[in-house]
């Protein structure tokens, strides 16, 4: 029924395409990159269905080829194949996380669907599919290079894991679960995003108490911009939120804000806890046509980790190495907050951030609103970008002359120290309406060579939600915010310098549980002090952070490490509980969360709260039975970055060897890669050390 739907469409759209339509030929512009002035909403959806279209024909003239089945003229072919698709989508998908509106959101529902018919046309094709084991079964390795191998390896397994395998009423049972997962995502994604703005304290000036001169003005800037000057508006934006549940000394407003962010999509018209069950039992379904237990057995299946039981090994390994620690670590709080207060304080989830905040002052006499002098924005942009120049050998220079799809977006063209183009890097810094909240990197095109050989090159973008500058200050930073500025950096490392032939297999395109080594290693050097004293300058009088806070910062790193770990851990129990079920879940969302999480809680349940609904990362990103993935990678970050240490953190030599690992992406199995950088598979005992868990 579909097939036909989308036939029509394709017949209509025909004599609707614009002419001028950009997306149906190369990019006329310099490196390639995205002419977002020449692009328009009404663009998107004839592209994309003329994509498809394009794309199915290539399809059906690799499978129907008379000839022999051959790397070249099947999985070349298949790795070549759908460009005008490859180039609609790749700006489709990030402008729905970062300049999403209505019209917008519209397409991607009409769209996903279809494309999601389109994808399982290709995979589920059985001429085509016969074609890729015939490759596979009669492939002379020594013809070919690893790299090759590496791209068939990956193909027919994709293969399989999209139900190429599966034949009869199976087959179709897949097509239907696969349709319906990908409406689900989306509507959960959607509903995310439109309750966000129901949410919203409004405040007078005597409610201010304890909160910093920036997002005092951040608060009343918010509220000016919807026509209520005077007042100060709080929101559950993490720039607006966050703040304020560190420094307001008004406890009831810290609960009634701690409340509304933990209550988002749980009712009204953007609920998303019928959708949570849903999205859980699909996945189930799903991963039992293809042959698995659970959604995690199907998923962990290809990654680094496994299987569930190595991933509920490392969890539960620093579980008990983490938990005594932070349970030391909160009785002490309670104490100090006791003291404080003159008064027995019982600390609760909305008083973590205001308590520790303050202990961690007196202990270390350092906070936030200390440094946030020291990191003014392009300070450290240009700290940043001067740190991989150093490591790397590439350069970063401000491009005024490419187009961006926003006048806060930047452009950046990077070069190597040859004068050689490396990529192009986009920086999106500040929150806004039209944006998904977080931090995140995406390509707007992958590495490749192309079929003459040319190299191309990749276009990245890092999207942020830092506070924003106010009519008297400039964009000052939290650590934090330094923290999450290094990390999606790191991912963005590895795409600019991603080496290979293949986009499918280079850059990011690793074992999904291996792609945030790199983001999270390059966290580390931000608590060094020879980095730190590099770029950290107080944005009015250029005075270099004095050694003092930088001393402080380093010894302050450790400060609630264990409450940290605790807490992503429970992401990471919350996770692998939803995706182990082997039936079908129709109980309660909140009493599900809770007993999942109950091994590894920091607090009693707050009635109305809970966390599934609002979970992207699990239901409508790509960590499904995957959040694990940050611990796993954070052990692998700290043993790498254990090297730095050991042989100098601006060492040339290892800084080139970690080089190869960035460069080399999906090339190469990941513990391959590690163990040739570090000599040894991974230990956690440098996470812990790093975390003062161990001396």
């Amino acid at each position: 029924m579909i097939k036909k739907i989308l036939l029509a469409i394709l017949v209509l759209l025909s004599f609707q395409m614009k002419a001028d339509n950009v997306f149906l030929s190369d990019f006329k512009t310099t490196h390639g990159a995205i002419p977002f002035d020449k692009i328009s909403i009404s663009d998107y959806e004839p592209a994309i269905m003329q994509g498809i279209q394009e794309h199915e024909a290539e399809i059906q003239a690799i499978a129907n080829n008379p000839e022999p089945a051959t790397f070249e003229n099947t999985i070349l072919k298949m790795e070549r194949s759908g460009k005008t698709l490859n180039r609609v989508l790749g700006v489709f998908y990030p402008m729905l996380s970062a300049e999403c509106d209505d019209a917008l959101m519209d397409i991607s529902m009409r769209v996903s669907p279809i494309l999601d018919e389109h994808s399982n046309s290709v995979t589920l094709n059985e001429k085509l599919w016969k074609r890729i084991k015939a490759v596979y079964d009669n492939f002379d390795k020594s013809k070919y290079t690893a790299e090759d191998y590496m791209l068939l390896k990956k193909t027919r397994e994709s293969f399989i894991r999209s139900g190429a395998d599966l034949e009869g009423a199976n087959r179709d049972k897949y097509k239907e679960l696969s349709k319906k997962l990908t409406e689900l995502t989306l509507k959960f994604s959607q509903n995310c995003l439109k309750d966000k703005p129901r949410f919203q304290l409004w405040l007078t000036k005597d409610d201010l108490a304890g909160l910093p001169e920036s997002t005092i003005e951040a608060a009343a800037a918010d509220a000016k911009a919807k026509g209520r000057e005077g007042e100060y508006l709080f929101t559950v934006n993490v720039p607006s939120y966050s703040p304020f549940m560190k420094y307001s000394s008004r406890r009831d407003l810290r609960e009634k804000l701690y409340k509304m962010y933990n209550s988002q999509c749980t009712e009204g018209e953007f609920s998303n806890m019928q959708i949570v069950k849903d999205i859980v039992n699909t996945r189930m379904a799903l991963a039992q046509v293809l042959g698995y237990k659970t959604f995690a057995d199907y998923n962990l299946s290809s990654k680094m980790a496994g299987d569930t039981k190595h991933v509920y090994d490392m969890l539960n390994q620093l579980r008990k190495a983490y938990a005594p620690v932070q349970r030391a670590d909160m009785k002490r709080l309670e104490e100090f907050a006791s003291k404080m207060e003159g008064k027995k304080i019982t600390i609760m989830p909305w008083d973590y951030s205001y308590y520790a905040d303050k202990e961690k002052d007196a202990k270390y006499s350092v906070n936030d609103e200390l440094l946030r002098p020291y990191f003014e924005l392009s300070n450290v942009t240009e700290g940043i970008f001067g740190l991989a120049s150093k490591m790397y050998g590439i350069k970063f220079a401000e491009n005024h002359d490419a187009q961006v799809y926003h006048p806060d977006v930047k452009a950046y063209d990077v070069t190597d120290n040859d004068g050689n183009f490396v990529g192009m890097l986009y920086t999106d810094f500040y929150p806004r309406e039209t944006k998904r909240a977080g931090a995140w990197m995406t390509n707007f095109r992958e590495e490749s060579v192309d079929e003459n050989g040319n190299e191309i090159r990749p276009l990245v973008t890092l999207v942020m939600n830092f506070t924003k500058p106010t009519e008297t200050k400039p964009s000052l930073l939290t650590f934090y915010e330094v923290e999450t500025f290094a990390h999606e950096f790191g991912h963005g490392l590895h795409g600019l310098l991603a080496k290979g032939k293949y986009s499918s297999i280079t850059g990011t395109n690793v074992r999904h549980d291996f792609v945030e080594l790199f983001s999270q290693f390059n966290e580390n050097f931000y608590s060094e002090r020879e980095v730190l004293d590099g770029f950290a300058k107080h944005y009015k009088t250029g005075e270099k952070i004095p050694q003092e806070l930088v001393d402080k910062v380093v010894a302050s790193s450790q400060y609630a490490a264990a409450y940290a770990c605790m807490r992503q851990l429970s992401f990471g129990f919350l996770d692998m509980a939803w995706y182990t079920q082997e039936k079908p879940f129709d109980g309660d969302v909140m009493k599900f969360e809770q007993d999942a999480m109950a091994p590894v809680k920091v607090f009693e349940p707050v009635e109305g709260c809970v966390m599934s609904p609002q979970f992207g990362h699990i239901f409508s990103g790509g960590y499904a039975a995957g959040y694990y993935g940050y611990k796993w990678a954070e052990v692998l970050d700290a043993d790498a970055f254990g090297k730095f240490k050991e042989d100098g953190i601006f060492n040339a030599e290892t800084a080139k060897a970690f080089k190869k690992m960035l460069q080399a992406g999906g090339t190469v199995e990941p513990m391959e890669l590690f163990k040739e950088f570090r000599g040894r598979e991974p230990k956690i005992d440098a996470l812990m050390r790093r975390d003062g868990i161990i001396k």
